[in-house]
């Protein structure tokens, strides 16, 4: 027989005739009974160790891995990260590893084991929560929290399970600044309860990226941010929507939450004013100047709201019914240096129709102002053609006269319009003025709006 035979015959051996050659039978591994933690992802991980025939997750032999006891240390303040029962599950996890150590068996590893994994997918599936109160302009952009089973098999797979940890645990630069700030003042103070204006703030900050360019546009302190790989290189003043403070006889018109993305930079915008503005501003105005006033502006009655509308004679409209608010007709201003939109307009899907703008000179003195909540919920930048520029990676072309001309970015870059009162300085946290009265209420640390 040769050398490769005999090989394959001895790998073909049954456990009887190996048993008769006097050849010890193949060993096969010892399965574990699943013995869990009952933490509320209990059946979900069970499903998972029930295929799962490798050796532990979290150990290396009877050692436990560093990742295990750097997981302890996210549990504990992961009430912050919004899982209210993290540091509960830090000492159910500490304790179900202190006995595996102490004792070595295969069933005080396989419960450490589970129960650690058990306490990662409540985690992981809390970081990956959509945030309460934003619109998603696309559904792709919504967070969607991962099974039990897509958890483990990358946390099983990954070639550094601490590596893992952290990328669940530090979403972005702008998060974990206010976490790890914080953290440190609970620590200091002796608190086990965070501050709930920071779960809030948290829950507002975690969906921005680490890697690749973004825009937050924060209503709090309104500034734009422009971000590269986590870190920002720009910013400028904004003014977002009114809280009722200022623009009397309105309703509120706060620049809402918004997630979506950015395809277009669009050159000589028209305006279209609001049912609200016509009624309270443009109709009483024409009752008074008359077709003067239109003109002027560069206001023009349109048939209807479609991109096929046609100008109608004002004269043919009820103005007073207008008034009354009992018949609604669509006003277009043209482009041109008066326009209320300026010179360029940055849209993203959104149900609200939220946009940035350029501003007219006649607004620019509103940068100035401390609070900027003077607009009727768009976004007016004070350096429009900057972020352009930053946009489509050259100053945008002033020859270009058509109106409402599109010129793509070369690839979509996130927008999020978010609400972050906590400020992390010199490793401290504050909190802005909250100005639209959506925090819970906190503290009384209070950092400047600028």
């Amino acid at each position: 027989m040769g050398i490769l035979s005999a090989a394959l015959s001895a790998l073909m051996l049954t456990p009887a005739v190996a048993a008769a050659r006097g050849a010890p039978p193949p060993t096969a591994p010892v399965q574990i009974p699943y013995q869990s933690a009952n933490l509320p992802s209990s059946g979900e991980v069970a499903a998972f160790y029930s295929g799962y025939r490798s050796s532990p997750i979290w150990f290396s032999g009877n050692a436990a891995k560093p990742a295990a006891t750097e997981f302890i240390q996210i549990l504990q303040r992961s009430p912050l990260d919004g899982l209210a029962n993290g540091a509960q599950y830090a000492a159910q996890v500490q304790a179900a590893l202190a006995q595996a150590t102490s004792t070595g068996t295969p069933q005080a590893i396989a419960f450490a084991d589970h129960t650690l994994s058990e306490a990662l997918v409540l985690y992981a599936q809390t970081m990956s929560r959509p945030t309460q109160g934003v619109t998603y302009g696309y559904e792709y952009m919504r967070p969607k929290p991962p099974s039990a089973t897509k958890v483990l098999q990358i946390a099983a797979g990954s070639p550094s399970l601490e590596s893992y940890l952290a990328s669940v645990a530090n979403p972005n630069t702008v998060y974990t600044g206010i976490r790890d700030a914080a953290w440190r003042q609970m620590q200091a103070s002796g608190s086990a309860v965070p501050d709930p204006r920071v779960v809030v703030n948290l829950d507002r900050a975690r969906e921005m990226p680490a890697r690749g360019r973004f825009v937050m546009v924060n209503s709090a302190n309104q500034t734009l941010y422009m971000y590269q790989d986590g870190i920002p290189v720009g910013s400028m003043r904004i003014v977002v929507g009114d809280n009722g403070q200022h623009l009397k006889n309105r309703p509120d018109t706060r620049t809402p939450l918004v997630t979506s993305m950015m395809f277009y930079v669009i050159h000589n915008p028209y305006w279209n004013s609001s049912d609200i503005l016509t009624r309270l501003n443009i109709a009483p105005r024409y009752a008074a100047e008359g077709d003067k006033y239109l003109k002027s502006r560069g206001f023009r009655v349109m048939s209807d709201w479609t991109h096929n509308a046609t100008e109608i004679p004002a004269s043919e409209v009820d103005w007073k019914a207008v008034r009354a608010g009992k018949v609604s007709i669509r006003i277009r201003q043209d482009p041109g240096p008066e326009n209320f939109m300026g010179q360029l307009k940055f849209p993203f899907a959104n149900p609200q129709d939220i946009y940035l703008h350029d501003t007219d000179p006649a607004d620019r003195n509103l940068f100035a102002l401390a609070q900027r909540t003077r607009s009727n919920g768009c976004v007016r930048l004070e350096n429009a053609e900057g972020l352009a520029t930053w946009l489509l990676g050259h100053s945008p072309d002033k020859s270009i006269t058509q109106a409402e001309y599109p010129e793509q970015l070369a690839r979509g870059v996130p927008v999020f319009v978010t609400y972050i009162t906590a400020q992390p300085v010199d490793g401290q946290l504050t909190f802005l003025k909250d100005v639209y009265g959506w925090d819970p209420a906190g503290g009384t640390r209070v950092a400047s709006g600028e």
